[in-house]
């Protein structure tokens, strides 16, 4: 078992999950992927990570719903979940909504698009 803290990285942007991987594994971190909510799930129980890093606008379950299922699962509360949002730009053309976000239990927000720096000051500022 490492001491290195695992982050999962979860975005159906494929790119992004590798830019984001690599820039976190650089910093020292191990790293999980998923590409939507659903696989989400399954790697946050194989092996619960300190940090998820979700995207919110996703396929089969988006990160509003994973987050919050997250935060009301005893099990798994303790995780951090920052929250990787376009929604700002996006919310006249999208589902999602701003009050989604407000009722939303993530610990932080990141927009989109992810300035590498700005990330890992947020990941390791809730990792302290």
């Amino acid at each position: 078992m490492s001491d290195k803290q695992l982050i999962l990285v979860v975005d159906d942007d494929p790119d992004l999950v590798e830019s984001l991987s690599m820039k976190l594994e650089s910093e020292d971190f191990r790293v999980a992927k998923a590409y939507d909510g659903v696989e989400a799930w399954d790697k946050i129980k194989e092996e619960k990570p300190a940090l998820i890093l979700l995207d919110v606008m996703m396929p089969r379950k988006n990160g509003y719903e994973v987050c919050n299922e997250v935060k009301e699962d005893p099990q798994y509360q303790d995780i951090i979940v920052v929250l990787l949002t376009a929604v700002g730009d996006a919310v006249t053309s999208t589902s999602y909504t701003h009050m989604d976000g407000k009722k939303n239990l993530a610990d932080d927000f990141i927009p989109k698009p992810i300035d590498l720096d700005d990330l890992m000051e947020i990941v390791k500022d809730n990792l302290e």
